[in-house]
């Protein structure tokens, strides 16, 4: 039988994928890193049958996704108050402030961080559906559900994601070549 990890050696090695999913979800660091702060105190909360889990990962995933979407309901018109609110400065390098992941395999790092950027820059009401379908691996079935809206509105949200994401990508000068 292996030692388990101390709580700070578990949180390190968690820490970037919940934040991740976090920040791709809300769409701000700040609500990113409270959502991070409260998985890892109910991580904490639950760390003896966490500490030797080979699901602990799958765990923290389904607990941080949870917990951005009941934050994005319990927030609902504040959120798309600011969602609909654009930049002063359209230039600003958003990709300074995108979390660390590690790109998908296959897929260069220029590449991904272009990605994560666009993705940041997309509407909450695109952003969070294409997230959950993309990213978290839901279907269009428990996002509807999850979100309270129509099937239909999800399945037009997803779309007019990626619509927006392929304009966004395709128009950038600097992406990388090798389309």
């Amino acid at each position: 039988m292996t030692n388990p990890l101390s709580f700070e050696a578990f949180m390190e090695a968690y820490q970037d994928m919940v934040y991740t999913i976090a920040v791709r979800l809300l769409g701000g660091e700040a609500e990113a890193e409270d959502i991070a702060q409260e998985v890892f105190l109910k991580a904490y909360e639950h760390y003896n049958g966490l500490s030797q889990s080979p699901r602990a990962g799958g765990w923290l995933r389904t607990v941080t996704r949870n917990l951005c979407l009941n934050y994005l309901a319990r927030y609902r018109s504040r959120w798309r108050f600011f969602s609909e609110m654009t930049s002063e400065d359209e230039d600003e390098d958003y990709t300074a402030r995108l979390p660390v992941a590690e790109p998908a395999a296959g897929v260069e790092f220029d590449r991904w961080r272009f990605l994560e950027e666009a993705i940041q820059k997309l509407p909450a009401s695109q952003r969070v559906p294409l997230v959950l379908y993309h990213f978290e691996e839901m279907q269009y079935e428990e996002i509807a559900g999850r979100l309270g809206v129509s099937l239909s509105k999800i399945k037009t949200d997803i779309h007019r994601g990626r619509e927006a994401l392929y304009r966004r990508l395709r128009n950038r000068e600097d992406w990388p070549d090798g389309r």
